[in-house]
């Protein structure tokens, strides 16, 4: 038996590396999954590596209110319950000073990343029963900070505040809602900020930043589902409100 057996787990940006590797992780120890994600293609690549025939999937932005409402009642339809949420989509912006940063990337990252999220709880947690868990993806930035990047910032520093928030109004039912706090990852969102560093400060970002982590390198994908399965299953059931941070001791 697994210790997710029977439970139902709605990922989104479930088709990057992180939400794929932990929807893995899950089905592996028996739950059943819904993949969302906007790219279609990279949707479809990621269901058929999760090799489920089970999976479910949808095609959404989730900062549309009328889109995230569909893929509730999907998931919500077909299994009768969401145990488990992972509100993991998001999007990094750009680099540039307050001063200069374009208020049309700014409004896009606070959509994506807080506007999301929110409705992706707000819709989900209706049909999560008591014991059930939400888990949602902030970042080493939502406790520490950076020049340059006040978007992202922003937003994953949001994250934690509405997550907390939750926490305290779902307690009394007995459903948990915890934070993720990844470091830098050996993927490709990572990649693309740390392109956009190195060409800002004339610097190597990724080495730079293995110099100022603990433990001298970047995490992987699979290292961070393993934590996001942690929080999703009953391993966790004392643990909510909190922020785990995984991120190699950066913050320490």
């Amino acid at each position: 038996m697994g210790i997710m057996d029977g439970k139902h787990c709605l990922i989104t940006g479930g088709a990057g590396s992180v939400g794929l590797s932990s929807a893995k992780a899950l089905a592996k120890e028996g739950a059943t999954i819904m993949l969302v994600d906007r790219d279609e293609a990279d949707l479809a690549h990621a269901a058929k590596g999760l090799g489920n025939a089970s999976t479910l999937t949808a095609v959404a932005d989730i900062s549309d209110t009328d889109q995230v409402k569909a893929f509730v009642t999907q998931a919500a339809g077909a299994w009768g319950k969401i145990d488990v949420v992972f509100a993991n989509a998001g999007v990094s912006g750009t680099n540039a000073a307050v001063a200069d940063f374009p208020e049309d990337i700014f409004d896009d990252v606070i959509d994506v990343n807080v506007r999301g999220t929110f409705l992706t709880l707000k819709h989900t947690i209706p049909h999560i029963p008591n014991g059930g868990s939400i888990v949602v993806t902030s970042s080493i930035m939502g406790v520490r900070t950076r020049p340059g990047t006040v978007g992202y910032i922003t937003s994953k520093h949001a994250l934690i505040g509405m997550v907390r928030c939750v926490a305290r109004e779902l307690a009394g039912k007995d459903i948990r809602a915890n934070i993720i706090a990844p470091g830098p990852l050996e993927n490709e969102f990572q990649k693309t900020i740390e392109d956009r560093v190195s060409a800002a400060m004339g610097v190597n970002a990724t080495e730079m930043l293995n110099n100022m982590i603990p433990l001298g390198r970047h995490g992987t994908a699979e290292e961070i589902a393993e934590a996001v399965l942690f929080l999703a299953s009953d391993r966790s059931s004392f643990t909510t409100g909190t922020v785990l941070m995984a991120d190699g001791g950066w913050h320490s």
